[in-house]
């Protein structure tokens, strides 16, 4: 008499001990996924307790989507599956993370066009319709590139954008998809004239002084961003001293009250991306919560403590 792990199946027994169809078996077998332990007399495939075990294993990795030549790497790497297993398992994670952002993107886009009114939406499906899902910030990183000096030090680009760009939400309120989607127009429509307009400071810092002006405003930005949280006044103090501290180091000049009060004159007269900055603070902000920091709320506050500072001075 037999034992069980003498006992040979043939496809079809072998598929339904699985419960799996006679294809199914035939497709991982042909692929070479599943072991034959003999052939009949008459060529028939005959398979034993390893191939359902195999088999079984096989269908268990299907279930999670992983594809054939990641299973395939999997039961090939014997001694090594776990880490295999892992690797495949982390990969499959990242992606589906992708596919449930792209998602939650449609779902708002969705919603905002279902919800504007009826004169609106061609309008609203036209503005939706130029984001992927999810929506890419390459257009906002080339708007600022072209804003930046020409020949700014990589670093400081690179600083700078990592402020100055919000990165989408995963999951975002309608509000957030419209407001992501208005920038994107914003940066990717032509400027007036055919050309971006410059603050001054870049004219008369070169690339060299702009690169210390920038890292210098990132690091008042994060100094003025605690305030502007706990919704204080704008007033003198830290983040004031770094912020001029920039302006002074791109002009080569030092931090005096008679260089205070020329800065403020010249920032008035500097071209503004108050929208933007006011769109960027609705993608960053989830809505009912208190609008999140941004260079530019940062900017204007530090601006308004520097009139506070002149004028106490005066």
């Amino acid at each position: 008499m037999s034992t069980s792990h003498e006992l040979l199946w043939s496809i079809g027994e072998l598929a339904e001990r699985a419960g799996a169809t006679v294809k199914t078996v035939r497709f991982y077998s042909d692929q070479g996924l599943l072991p034959e332990a003999a052939r009949s007399s008459g060529g028939h495939r005959r398979y034993g307790p390893q191939a359902l075990e195999r088999l079984q294993l096989i269908r268990s990795l299907r279930t999670l989507d992983l594809p054939l030549p990641e299973i395939r790497r999997i039961l090939e790497d014997e001694d090594a599956a776990g880490h295999a297993l892992e690797s495949a398992v982390e990969s499959r994670l990242r992606e589906l993370g992708s596919e449930l952002k792209a998602l939650r993107w449609r779902e708002a886009a969705l919603q905002l066009v279902r919800d504007c009114p009826p004169a609106q939406r061609a309008g609203r499906l036209r503005l939706l319709g130029t984001l992927n899902t999810p929506p890419s910030t390459a257009p906002l990183a080339r708007f600022w590139r072209t804003w930046l000096p020409p020949r700014m030090p990589r670093r400081a680009t690179a600083a700078f954008l990592e402020v100055a760009v919000p990165q989408p939400p995963d999951e975002p309120h309608p509000s957030q998809a419209l407001a992501f989607a208005q920038l994107h127009a914003m940066t990717t429509a032509p400027c007036p004239g055919g050309r971006q307009p410059q603050p001054e400071v870049h004219r008369a810092a070169g690339a060299g002084g702009a690169a210390l002006l920038y890292e210098g405003l990132v690091e008042a930005f994060e100094l003025a961003a605690p305030h502007l949280r706990r919704a204080r006044d704008p007033h003198p103090g830290e983040a004031l001293d770094a912020y001029v501290a920039a302006y002074a180091s791109a002009y080569r000049s030092r931090d005096t009250p008679d260089f205070r009060r020329l800065l403020d004159t010249h920032l008035s007269a500097d071209p503004r991306l108050d929208r933007y900055w006011e769109l960027t603070a609705v993608v960053l902000t989830p809505p009912g919560s208190r609008p999140q920091p941004t260079p530019g709320s940062a900017d204007d506050w530090l601006r308004a403590a520097l009139r506070r500072d002149n004028a106490g001075a005066a």
